[in-house]
């Protein structure tokens, strides 16, 4: 198992909210948090990426378990506002920490043994397992919940995280050479990412796709308001969730594909999604689940033709750039779905296909002979 997919093996996940609000919290209050949580990642998310190139990225991202560990041990140890608002500060950092820093450090280790070209395979089976632990993590959240509450829970993930940390120590970070990233100004990556055409439209097409799971979070509200009892939603939505896992295990595969291919992939992802909203029955849920699939197979072959567009010592920095988009591209979902549901963020998919084309281009060098294993 990756660090990533044990780092999602998260009991808490599907209870934090019930904690806040079982702890005496508002709506309001849990919005709050969710806007502190979200703005913390916006401003550390590009400092934290090129922190990852100066220092060490896999040293970054043992930092961000850590980081995370001790943000689910402050909520047990002390439940309240203020510890939940502390929490979630550390717990954007931990995030900002690792959005950049874990694609690069995979991607240089293949590239190290000569093997960038599998970089989509592999970030395709990672995204996979991460999506596939929902189902032990869900279990898992039951059990220990009805076993020793809150408290039990949130110890499990404070222990969790600190494992997922471990694991990351023994993940190989490719020899850098001498000068890579010392003595640069901080922000160069940056620029690097703007002013290179080819490089901006691969940064901007990452984004502008990442960005639509947001969609993710509403799934839920879909099958309830499509006629699911509220009881049979977790499976529901579980099923959208695995079929979304194997899109992303056939990234590698979509990476193959030319760019009008997946451009028509995502297009008909777009159409699924706005059938569904129109359909708007129980049944419709399996069109939703075909949307993510290929909506996730395009994003996985996206994330790849970013990184073999990057060159240079920044691309962990370069990545945390197209992460602070994602972040920002997600709030036009969020904007789109409350003007017009589900509805209007196919529109939005939909608008997405042809500005993204310029940046799925390129295409990753070819991938070895040999089949290497899924770390």
């Amino acid at each position: 198992m990756s660090w990533t997919a044990l780092s999602e093996l998260v009991p808490l996940y599907p209870l934090y909210a019930l904690l806040f609000f079982d702890h005496g919290l508002s709506g309001a209050q849990v919005s709050g948090l969710f806007a502190l949580w979200s703005v913390t990642s916006l401003v550390t998310e590009v400092p934290a990426g090129a922190l990852a190139d100066r220092w060490s990225r896999r040293g970054v991202v043992v930092l961000a378990g850590v980081l995370q560990a001790v943000a689910f041990a402050v909520w047990t140890g002390a439940p309240g506002p203020g510890a939940f608002a502390v929490g979630f500060v550390l717990w954007g950092l931990s995030g900002a920490l690792v959005s950049g820093a874990s694609e690069a450090l995979v991607y240089d280790g293949l590239a190290a043994v000569g093997a960038a070209g599998s970089y989509a395979r592999v970030n395709g089976w990672m995204t996979s397992a991460e999506l596939l632990v929902q189902v032990p993590t869900a279990v898992a959240a039951s059990v220990l919940f009805a076993v020793g509450g809150y408290a039990l829970v949130g110890w499990v993930s404070a222990g969790v995280c600190l494992a997922a940390a471990a694991l990351a120590l023994r993940f190989p970070e490719a020899p850098r050479t001498a000068g890579d990233g010392d003595d640069v100004p901080l922000w160069q990556g940056v620029g690097e990412a703007l002013r290179c055409p080819a490089l901006r439209w691969a940064v901007l097409a990452a984004a502008l796709v990442g960005g639509l799971d947001g969609v993710e979070e509403y799934f839920p509200v879909l099958a309830a308001d499509w006629g699911v009892p509220v009881s049979a939603v977790p499976v529901a939505v579980l099923g959208i969730a695995l079929a979304g896992a194997a899109g992303a295990a056939l990234g590698g595969r979509a990476d193959r594909l030319p760019t009008r291919a997946l451009l028509a992939l995502l297009g008909v992802a777009g159409v699924c999604l706005a059938v569904a909203a129109v359909w708007a029955r129980p049944a419709a849920l399996a069109v939703a689940a075909v949307f993510y699939g290929l909506y996730l197979a395009v994003l996985v072959v996206a994330e790849a033709r970013l990184q073999a567009r990057i060159t240079g010592p920044h691309r962990a920095t370069i990545t945390s750039v197209a992460g602070l988009g994602i972040e920002v591209a997600s709030l036009l979902v969020f904007a789109a779905w409350a003007l017009g549901g589900a509805v209007a963020v196919a529109l939005l998919v939909l608008a997405v296909v042809p500005v993204v084309a310029r940046g799925l281009r390129v295409r990753a060098p070819a991938a070895p002979a040999l089949d290497l294993p899924a770390r």
